[in-house]
């Protein structure tokens, strides 16, 4: 047999821009000091993370909506040059109490309140964040036509759409969206099965997986009910980690970058140290028996 080893780059591409397997997101910068946020910025750099994920609604019920936006910005204003070494992604079209909006007017002007918050001119990837039933594709596209047209975001993608959301917007639209963030990990595999990965490869989307450690779940200090799902994945990937000499973060990290589809893994830490340590990912070394023993484990039930 071939060698069953599965390669996993450190660099890939979202649109134009080469960016790091690992990214960094923000979500929880808000309630952060400009100092403690540009330390956790300049420590993803360090492990090639430089693809800044944040979005509008981060820091709301918190400190309050934008919030996360504000804080970054302030860490870009702080720091001259660190916007040109950082591709930025933010995204719209959450606004609480109403669950979601994306007519064409509240994107846009939800584009340019994030601009002003970051204290730049252009997003690179601006998102959609979760899909609007109330808005037309044609609507969405709309704006984000009017945007790309205007240099006010470089890119678009969507957040949380499922393959026929993606095709539908697509179809609307005489450019081609470079992204969808959708959860995907070993706790969250339905990715694997509803298409979502498919249609990244047929249309060259960039997947970028978000809470690929499963809100934390996936980390040794997690103590899983007997009998769960959680447990029977910590338990294999338990046991990749002691063959490989990392942690079962590690591990869950390195199996989400393994699957074709996935362009990058958003990890959320807020600690500098665990920032630092992830990429430590890089050097796990799985095989395809591994990768399907996850799986296997994720799925409750041997493959058909």
């Amino acid at each position: 047999m071939s060698d069953s080893k599965l390669a996993i780059s450190r660099t890939t591409n979202i649109g134009p821009f080469e960016v790091g397997r690992l990214a960094y997101g923000c979500w929880r910068f808000s309630g952060s000091t400009v100092a403690d946020a540009t330390a956790k910025i300049e420590a993803a750099l360090e492990i090639g993370a430089n693809l800044v994920d944040t979005a509008a609604i981060y820091g709301f019920g918190e400190e309050g909506f934008g919030a996360a936006e504000a804080v970054l910005g302030e860490v870009y204003a702080a720091q001259k040059g660190l916007r040109e070494k950082t591709v930025l992604v933010t995204k719209g079209g959450i606004h609480p109490p109403v669950p979601y909006d994306s007519r064409a007017s509240n994107l846009i002007e939800s584009c340019e309140a994030s601009l002003a918050r970051l204290k730049t001119d252009v997003i690179d990837v601006f998102l959609v964040h979760r899909p609007d039933l109330l808005a037309s594709y044609d609507e969405v596209a709309e704006a984000l036509t009017q945007l790309r047209a205007a240099g006010k975001i470089r890119e678009a993608g969507v957040s949380n759409f499922t393959n026929t959301q993606i095709r539908a917007l697509q179809s609307k639209l005489d450019f081609a969206l470079v992204a969808n963030q959708p959860e995907f990990s070993p706790l969250a595999i339905a990715p694997l099965e509803d298409g979502t990965l498919d249609i990244a490869q047929e249309l060259n989307l960039a997947i970028m997986a978000w809470s690929p450690l499963g809100g934390g779940r996936l980390t040794a200090a997690h103590q899983p009910e007997a009998g769960t799902q959680e447990a029977r994945v910590l338990s294999v990937l338990d046991g990749i980690a002691t063959r490989e000499g990392v942690g079962v973060d590690h591990v869950a990290l390195a199996w989400v970058l393994a699957h074709p589809a996935v362009s990058m893994a958003l990890i959320g830490t807020q600690n500098v140290a665990r920032i630092t340590d992830s990429a430590k990912a890089y050097d796990v070394t799985l095989n395809r028996q591994d990768w399907y023993d996850v799986l296997v484990a994720a799925r409750g039930a041997p493959m058909p």
